[in-house]
């Protein structure tokens, strides 16, 4: 099953970009480039929701679109086989 995950990404001054989640708690990726960010993300989000449907079941995340901010922006990571 795939899921849509909300991140928030953001350039630190050293260059890099780190992905966090409000939906995930525990959800931190950092990657040269946002690509690299966002496949290190699905990673730790696909490990993190296995964890936690271990523990209590299926997650219920909502679907939320994608909002480009200048260095920042909000982007709908879909996660499968969870």
């Amino acid at each position: 099953m795939e899921r849509i995950v909300k991140l928030h990404i953001e350039r630190q001054p050293e260059g890099v970009w780190l992905a966090t989640s409000e939906e995930i708690p525990g959800l931190v990726a950092q990657g040269r480039t946002v690509t690299e960010t966002l496949e290190i993300a699905r990673d730790v989000a696909r490990k993190l929701l296995e964890a936690r449907s271990e523990r209590q079941g299926q997650p219920g995340l909502d679907e939320t679109g994608a909002v480009p901010i200048g260095n920042r922006l909000d982007y709908p990571l879909v996660v499968g086989g969870v």
